[in-house]
């Protein structure tokens, strides 16, 4: 039999701090999700819900699918892409109760989904548009189906905990770990032995296998991508020092009391599981499989993404015995200090946490007050990858209108995300495609655009191509920017820069350009690409007297150079001299295509007299032939 509590606490007190609690996270998750814009990847899923499939090329159709619903539902905004998925997350608090239930006091089970909002992680949930919600959704959903089949052996059980498992393999592949924690429990306990002869686990087994279809479809018909992508291509699979420190992110992300009583929890469990406790035996499988896979894999695996979010499926089933862990921690400080001491150990555990969840919404939601915030904070330290599609939506259609851009006409982008940014946001829907052969590889999608025909490839494919092209400059360093140019030339026979746009002052960066159907221009140098330039003079820091010397070098493969200005605080202040002979440059770097090679060299001679004393940020302007301006060279300089 599982261990039952005898006694049952009056709930009151425990379910008003749980109905405060989740309202004020619900309330500040809901905020954000209507306010920010749609990140890479929830973008990414709402296009491919746009092309029904059973599976897609980085997943199954799961998270699409939800997607593709809320957009239907309520419309083409954030919110509406995002609503399903922020009933799930915060569905996740009511999944831990109901599993909780039948195996504690209700008030204990209470305080275990209050305890769930206090993972940072777990209390963020729902907030985006991503498969970990209906990962973890169906994660707890199995959890407590399997719970009650093996306990009960009734039939109803295996019969729901067949239809998670199904629902949890077409969300992710990271749902094995769980399947992975059912046959081993099913196996390390002998009393469960009998289920191997039972109708209803073999009914469940069908039904997962029902579910894991739609996978082993997509893969057998692509060569194995999806596969290959998660189990091969996105990891280094070579020892990285940085990933032994997985357990010391983990303690910061979890906040490191309650990481603490967490593995507290986990070994009170394997303790009890020796002991014979089927019901703690259960939960402890999961919670160590979960864990420790991303535990063991940490340091030859994807460090960035297996150290941040993956473990979470790991500590949710320890959260239902988390109180009792608390109970017995406090016991012991009562004890050996003082109940003093005790309680506020116990309060700062909690607090703290909660503290960590509304830390962790509020954090990805600065994004909203990016402009404010930017002014306190500094320059490079918001990110920006959920702000300012709204404005960048509107700019290209106002340049549509004002290009003249046909409806027959198309858009291409040098990345993926932007592409379907624009085809969530334009209202007539035209052809939209992407030349990305970098991040759509590294994020495992380009095998989608491909069946999708809407990459490079496709694009070639077509007989005439003319409309918008956009760069997204503030993603990029000259020499990428340089290498797509090349590749937008190539789809287009003649491209024209148009303008920039700059957003959140500065930090994200477009640029335009008109291409047309065929080209009058036999110049091989006609494609506009950037300028790549270096400052030797003045140098970093550098104190200067009576005169600024100026000097360095720029190439420009493109159409050339028009004019170099040189700036100061951001005002003009000489036009350098340009075409002076740098030899060493040109065969140093290469150059092939600049008409002005090996005249690369500039420089200038500024009296300071004129000047305002003290400090200054010294820089560069190249304005380009195409009428792309560029700067460079940013310095710090002492006046005197």
């Amino acid at each position: 039999m599982r261990n039952q509590q005898s006694s049952d606490n009056s709930p009151n007190s425990t379910l008003q701090l749980f109905a405060i609690g989740f309202t004020v996270i619900f309330l500040v998750k809901l905020f954000f999700a209507f306010t920010l814009d749609l990140y890479s990847d929830e973008i990414f899923y709402w296009q491919a819900s746009t092309y029904p499939a059973i599976a897609y090329s980085d997943l199954p159709f799961m998270a699409a699918l939800l997607t593709g619903i809320g957009n239907i539902i309520f419309g083409n905004h954030a919110i509406a892409i995002r609503s399903l998925f922020l009933i799930l997350g915060s569905a996740i608090p009511f999944l831990v109760l109901w599993i909780a239930r039948p195996l504690l006091p209700k008030r204990q089970a209470l305080q275990a989904a209050a305890l769930s909002l206090c993972l940072p992680l777990c209390g963020f949930l729902g907030l985006l548009a991503v498969p970990d919600v209906p990962l973890l959704f169906f994660g707890l959903v199995f959890i407590g189906a399997f719970e009650r089949a093996t306990r009960t052996g009734l039939t109803k059980y295996w019969i729901a905990a067949g239809i998670a498992a199904a629902l949890g393999v077409s969300t992710h592949y990271r749902f094995a770990p769980y399947l992975v924690a059912a046959f081993i429990y099913l196996l390390a306990f002998g009393s469960m032995h009998k289920y191997w002869r039972a109708a209803g686990l073999w009914l469940a087994a069908l039904i997962l296998l029902i579910g894991l279809y739609p996978t082993l479809s997509f893969n057998f018909s692509n060569d194995l991508s999806g596969i290959d992508y998660h189990l091969l291509e996105r990891h280094p699979w070579e020892f990285q020092a940085e990933g032994l420190l997985h357990t010391l992110k983990q303690a910061v992300l979890v906040t490191p009391l309650l990481y603490l009583a967490l593995l507290y929890t986990l070994y009170r469990l394997c303790v009890a599981a020796r002991a014979g406790d089927t019901s703690k035996g259960l939960f402890a499988c999961f919670a160590l499989c979960n864990l420790g896979v991303y535990l063991i894999l940490a340091p030859w695996t994807d460090s960035t993404r297996t150290s941040i979010h993956w473990p979470l499926s790991g500590y949710l089933p320890l959260v239902i015995f988390l109180p009792e862990t608390l109970f017995v921690l406090k016991e012991y400080l009562a004890n050996r200090f003082n109940k003093q001491i005790a309680q506020r150990f116990l309060v700062a555990t909690v607090l703290i946490g909660f503290a960590g969840s509304i830390v962790a919404i509020t954090g990805l939601g600065t994004q909203v007050f990016h402009k404010q915030l930017r002014a306190i904070l500094g320059e490079g330290v918001l990110s920006n990858k959920m702000a300012g599609w709204k404005d960048f939506s509107e700019h290209v259609q106002s340049l549509i209108v004002e290009q003249e851009i046909g409806p027959e006409e198309i858009i291409v982008s040098d990345n993926y995300y932007t592409a379907a940014q624009l085809a969530l946001a334009l209202p007539d829907k035209r052809e939209i495609y992407n030349i990305d052969q970098d991040k759509a590889l590294r994020d495992g999608r380009a095998v989608q655009y491909q069946l999708w025909q809407r990459n490079s490839a496709a694009l070639a494919a077509l007989p005439q191509v003319s409309g918008l092209f956009i760069t997204e400059d503030s993603t990029m360093t000259v020499t990428d920017k340089i290498e797509i140019l090349q590749r937008a030339c190539d789809q287009f026979p003649e491209l024209t820069y148009l303008s920039e746009l700059s957003l959140l002052s500065g930090d994200k960066r477009f640029s335009f350009y008109r291409g047309n159907q065929t080209s009058a221009s036999t110049n091989v140098n006609s494609c506009p690409k950037p300028t790549l330039g270096w400052l030797d003079l003045p140098a970093p820091d550098a104190h200067i007297e009576s005169t600024i010397e100026v000097s360095g070098w720029v190439i420009n493969e493109g159409l050339g150079v028009s004019r170099i200005d040189v700036m100061l605080d951001e005002q003009l202040i000489a036009e350098a001299n340009y075409g002076i002979a740098r030899p060493d440059v040109a065969t140093a770097m290469n150059v092939q295509d600049d008409l002005n090679a090996p005249n690369l060299g500039f420089n200038a001679t500024i009296d300071t007299d004129s000047l305002p004393k003290g400090q200054a940020i010294f820089s560069i302007r190249v304005v380009g032939v195409s009428g792309e301006i560029q700067y460079f060279g940013n310095r710090t300089v002492f006046i005197q």
